[in-house]
């Protein structure tokens, strides 16, 4: 076994590894961005070495870089995680050529896998059933529309060297072939330098199901398979294992045929074999198609862990040693079923847009499996995938592991950026993903019921307003009289009105009254969030920070008791409107006094020191003309 591996990633990926190597008793060395210095894959780690700047094309792409890092540090191995190197032949090919092992496939083998027309046309020759379409070489126009016609519509164009995607059009009507064809082009060519394209049948209401082989370069097994339909932009959200509606005799037939796949090409290490699988009329062994290999270990591989009892990162490393096969076919069994949701960074309801923002609040639940590489305090980057954890769930029925995901889900707890954690909620809770009735195009069709994020009940409000109140642990109750208004604002300004009662603190907003209790609350800064099926956060409207209407404008004063911090200005003094002129300590934070309007200080009537009432004139303005 090695003494000490690289891993050659970032964030959650980095961290999982580096937590099975430690178990194994394997010294880890991360590698590091600038952006990256003080991240949770670095800390995990036992060394870290800076490999260059934030953009991944000048650090985590940097192959020569992280190789000399690995001889320097003294490493006998690099993992590449996924993303970034892994799939790379010629990454591959350095590492070995520096005396180096990769942990993972041969170069030989990634190459075969590479370009999806190759990797179909040689699964063909092995048997592997292949969805009925074009893969040549030749890519005119009128021939892919020939080849179109053929198939018969509708058609899916895929990009040769695609993935996440990109370079992939749906077409209907042989008269959208044309354009949908020219625009799939210029996207791959963008994203992949490649424009080549191949041209598959569009199975009706298809489903996404991959299976996990490990192999140790001559033999191989698969651990069972993965249902991967629920997707938004072709692109994986919620995995489950194993496969709903899944019978034993289409399990074997999808098994042997990954194990095919994988012996065809001498595969070493963990991967997937991806099949497209018609859904329309239920599971058919004869209904279910090769679409590719990936050769690594994929993001969603926590739920064949959970269901097999295997840790893959652990066979990695044996295998990449020199180790046999660690179980044999007949040694892997199912036990119950997983799911995973992928929480991200992002605006669900505004076509999945990445999002970036300060983690002012992380939490999650005990009774998950939670891979994460970020923390509490860390920043989304705007330089790498905002995944933000991988949740996972593991129950002995597909209906209590699915319960279980939703009140995980629910108590996950996230402020400072939008995430897409009331849609993966959302989705737990879709009637027809719950009874299986699952496939790749659910979340298109019902992404306006999806993206709803559920507003806050007045009781929420209540407790944001009364943590916003008293952030201090004597603050509220020494208030005179018991009786204030907090304004908030997440959508629109709100404004609740706490009082201290015989009975206890009562919130009025509008004309309800509530208690405000039964929410959690962290206070962070400006920002307020309240914990329910969601994490809801508020803008604390500070009343220090809007400008003065006091005397028309000339006079500025202090609407609450406080403490006089500094003073800024002086008698004869030039201000312009919105000008910080003083500081005010209330509630133990500070605040700004700002200039209702441009104007010359005639007085200044308090000094830094001065306790101050609520009411009190701090700074007059000369009378306008």
């Amino acid at each position: 076994m090695f003494h000490k591996i690289l891993i050659a990633n970032r964030g959650e990926i980095a961290v999982r590894i580096a937590r099975t190597a430690r178990k194994m008793g394997v010294a880890t060395v991360a590698v590091y961005s600038d952006a990256d210095a003080g991240a949770a894959h670095v800390a995990a780690c036992d060394e870290s070495v800076h490999i260059g700047g934030p953009q991944p094309a000048d650090s985590y792409l940097r192959g020569d870089v992280i190789i000399a890092a690995a001889l320097e540090r003294g490493a006998q191995a690099i993992h590449p995680g996924y993303g970034f190197l892994s799939e790379n032949p010629d990454f591959v090919d350095a590492v070995e050529a520096a005396g180096l092992t990769f942990i993972g496939p041969s170069a030989d083998a990634i190459r075969a896998m590479g370009l999806k027309d190759a990797a179909k046309a040689l699964m063909e020759k092995a048997g592997v059933p292949v969805v009925p379409g074009y893969h040549g070489d030749e890519q005119h126009p009128k021939l892919l529309a020939g080849e179109a016609d053929q198939i018969g519509y509708p058609v899916l164009i895929k990009a040769v060297a695609g993935g996440g995607g990109k370079g992939m059009r749906l077409i209907e009507r042989p008269e959208d072939f044309a354009d949908g064809l020219a625009s799939a082009q210029r996207e791959a060519q963008a994203a992949f330098g490649n424009p080549a394209v191949l041209v598959e049948k569009y199975i009706l209401k298809p489903r996404h199901i991959e299976v996990q082989v490990f192999g140790d370069g001559t033999d191989a097994v698969h651990l069972f398979e993965r249902d991967c339909s629920l997707q938004r932009r072709h692109q994986k959200v919620i995995e489950e294992a194993p496969a709903p509606g899944m019978t034993d005799e289409m399990r074997t037939a999808m098994g042997q045929a990954a194990v095919r796949a994988a012996k065809t090409i001498g595969y070493k290490g963990a991967g997937t074999v991806e099949f497209i699988v018609a859904g329309a009329d239920g599971l058919r062994p004869d209904g279910f198609w090769f679409m590719e290999m990936n050769t690594r270990l994929q993001v969603e591989h926590p739920v064949t862990e959970a269901i097999t009892g295997v840790d893959l990162v652990e066979w990695q490393l044996r295998v990449a040693a020199g180790e046999p096969l660690p179980a044999a076919q007949g040694d892997l069994h199912i036990t119950g079923h997983a799911f995973e949701a992928r929480l991200y960074a992002e605006d669900a309801a505004n076509d999945f847009l990445p999002a970036t923002g300060s983690l002012d609040l992380l939490r999650f639940p005990k009774q998950a499996r939670i891979d994460s590489g970020v923390r509490e305090g860390d920043v989304i980057s705007p330089f790498y995938d905002p995944m933000i954890a991988k949740i996972t769930t593991h129950g002995p029925t597909r209906e209590i592991a699915l319960s279980q995901l939703t009140r995980a889900l629910e108590g996950t707890d996230v402020g400072g950026t939008v995430t897409n954690l009331a849609f993966l909620r959302n989705l737990t809770l879709h009637d027809g993903f719950a009874g299986g009735d699952v496939d790749t195009g659910l979340i298109e069709r019902d992404g306006s019921q999806l993206t709803q994020v559920p507003e806050p009940p007045d009781a929420a409000v209540a407790a944001g307003a009364l943590a916003a109140a008293a952030p201090a642990d004597d603050g509220f109750t020494l208030w005179s009289p018991l009786r204030r208004t907090v304004s908030l604002e997440r959508n629109d300004p709100i404004d609740v009105v706490l009082e201290i009662t015989p009975s206890g603190t009562t919130a009025q907003i509008g004309d309800r009254q509530v208690q405000p209790a039964g929410y959690p609350t962290f206070l962070r800064g400006r920002q307020v969030h309240v914990c329910g099926p969601v994490t809801w956060s508020f803008s604390i409207i500070d009343p220090l920070d809007v400008v003065s209407e006091g005397a028309a404008g000339n006079v500025i004063t202090a609407p609450m008791p406080g403490l006089v911090r500094d003073i800024f200005v002086e008698p004869g003094a030039s201000v312009a409107k919105g000008e910080r002129l003083a500081i005010l300590e209330a509630m133990k934070m500070e605040h700004a006094l700002l200039a209702a309007r441009d104007g010359t200080v005639s007085e200044v009537l308090a000094q830094a020191g001065d306790q101050v009432e609520a009411g009190a004139a701090l700074i007059a303005l000369e009378e306008e003309e």
